[in-house]
């Protein structure tokens, strides 16, 4: 899974959020804001990376049980799929 195209990420005022770009801004109106891990697991789908790989990175990055961090990726991509982030 990877996010689409047309979708950047950038550190504005101390936060960081997702902007739409070229097209995309027409389709997709406002912005996303997120929290530390929000942007780590942003920048992993990046490019095109499994959830098994996501979970991985995740655990090794962050002090986190493994169950948190498969709910917590799970709950991220769902939002992302339902925003039409995600392929």
């Amino acid at each position: 899974m990877k996010i689409k195209e047309g979708f950047l990420l950038r550190e504005i005022a101390g936060g960081t959020v997702v902007v739409p770009v070229g097209k995309t801004s027409v389709d997709f109106n406002g912005m996303i804001t997120l929290n530390e891990t929000g942007a780590f697991l942003w920048k992993q789908l990046e490019n095109d990376i499994s959830e098994e790989e996501l979970l991985r990175r995740l655990l090794a990055e962050y002090n986190v049980t493994e169950d948190l961090a498969k709910k917590d990726i799970n709950a991220f991509i769902a939002k992302l799929k339902d925003a039409g982030l995600i392929d």
